[in-house]
């Protein structure tokens, strides 16, 4: 009798080992794994029923079957359904839109997403999960029309436009030029219009166009040409001798003060002085006046002519395109892109135009530089300076002393750099400086187009 159960218990120990271990096998083993399939589906909840929808499906065991269904009401269309002989663990659909009545109204439906994996958990039909989501119908593209605008750009130089954008799920609306430059736009009088000044970098030859682009929330987009016609820019060439004093003094101290490694050999300097660190102070410059340009409501906007330096000379102006030699030989070359003026050292420098300070440093070869938002996107460059009158933020009005002129930065003697930035691309400051030309092709153009936009119901 006691063999009898001690054999019971050593079997009923044996089955207790058993299923404990073959649980524990279900439970870790791979094959039964019991987490649900993931869906990714990057949606901001609108659609336009053009555009495929991107689904990402993923689970670790892999996919065995999915289904994708668009319901509207009582109507069920199924999109995408599949099962799957392998063991696929990532899935990435490019779900097409459903072939609907061409006079389809609907404005709310849902997709509901199926999906289950290759797990032998929930006994051997695996871990299964369905999601809806909610998609409001959006087909209609947004107004975007061109109300004014300068009638003629040169290279290098600017011009504005006045526009109506509308759309009641607007995502975004900006001007782009040549497919790659952007500029923002900027509330302008009345809901519904924006305002940007323009610009055409003289580092482009080639002008295609500017274009505004509206895109709502479901993806449909309007793109409006901006009618402009171009004028050639009339350059001067210069040829610079560089020497070894000037490269070993000058070059090699604004490398040191821009944190630059300091190449040995003399003409790599330079040139690391002068085309590497100068890209850098130009990608700079643009990324800083878009950060820190005016974004408020443009209502009416001042501008009077910008000044030179009092009592100067001028030493160098806009689009000169320079080559430097060393020893008699070619070695680099670059554009000029502000107005150079010469006066008594440390002369006294003035704006012209109130506005903000939006930079107050030393900037590689511009030296200490001041920077000054006008709004609109427009601000006044004065570099090289060598004592500064006012602080970072500071709202300066017109005529007041701002600095003196200085030979900091990669200068031969001290004189005033002076720029006009229209969002961070330096243009021809001679445009800013004539009365008559921002009549014509700014004021001019923003006083019409608040008249058309006060009849415009």
């Amino acid at each position: 009798m006691r063999k009898k159960n001690s054999l019971m218990k050593f079997i009923m120990m044996v089955l207790m080992i058993v299923v404990i271990g073959g649980g524990g096998f279900l439970y870790l083993s791979p094959q039964f794994e019991q987490k649900s399939p993931s869906i990714d589906f990057q949606t901001n909840g609108y659609w336009n029923l053009k555009d495929k929808l991107n689904i990402n499906l993923s689970d670790a065991s892999g996919i065995k079957y999915y289904k994708i269904t668009f319901i509207d009401g009582a109507k069920e269309i199924v999109l995408d359904e599949k099962i799957l002989i392998g063991s696929d663990k990532n899935l990435d659909l490019d779900i097409t839109p459903p072939k609907l009545d061409m006079f389809y109204k609907g404005v709310s439906v849902k997709i509901k997403i199926d999906i289950t994996d290759n797990s032998k958990w929930n006994f051997l039909n695996g871990n299964s999960i369905s999601q809806t989501f909610d998609m409001k119908i959006d087909n209609k593209k947004p107004i975007a029309n061109v109300i004014n605008n300068s009638r003629y750009i040169k290279r290098g130089g600017s011009a504005v436009v006045v526009v109506k954008v509308q759309d009641e799920n607007l995502k975004k609306a900006y001007i782009m030029f040549n497919e790659k430059i952007k500029f923002e736009l900027r509330e302008f009088y009345k809901e519904n219009y924006f305002v940007a000044l323009l610009a055409w970098d003289v580092h482009v030859e080639e002008f295609k166009k500017f274009n505004l682009i509206a895109i709502d929330k479901a993806g449909n987009k309007t793109i409006t040409k901006i009618p402009l016609y171009i004028q050639g820019l009339k350059t001067k060439n210069d040829i610079i001798e560089i020497s070894e004093n000037f490269i070993e003094s000058v070059s090699s101290s604004v490398l040191e003060q821009s944190g630059v490694d300091i190449p040995i050999e003399l003409p790599k300097r330079f040139i690391e002085q002068n085309r590497v660190l100068r890209e850098k102070n130009v990608n700079f410059l643009r990324e800083l006046s878009l950060k820190h340009m005016d974004r408020s409501k443009i209502d009416d906007f001042k501008i009077i002519p910008f000044k030179r330096l009092r009592g100067s000379r001028t030493a160098a102006g806009f689009a000169e395109k320079r080559s430097y030699l060393f020893h008699g030989e070619k070695i680099d070359e670059a554009w000029h892109l502000g107005m150079d003026w010469a006066s008594v050292k440390k002369a006294t420098i003035k704006t012209s135009n109130s506005g903000k300070v939006i930079y107050n440093e030393y900037l590689g070869i511009y030296g200490n530089t001041i920077i000054i938002d006008h709004k609109m996107g427009l601000a006044s460059l004065y570099a090289h300076v060598s004592s500064s009158n006012v602080e970072l933020g500071d709202e300066v009005k017109a005529k007041k002393k701002i600095a003196n002129t200085g030979s900091t930065g990669a200068v031969m003697g001290d004189h005033l750099h002076f720029g006009i930035l229209v969002q961070g691309i330096e243009v021809n400051p001679l445009e800013w400086m004539d009365k008559n030309w921002i009549k014509s092709r700014i004021t001019k153009i923003l006083d019409n187009a608040k008249k058309t936009i006060i009849l415009d119901k």
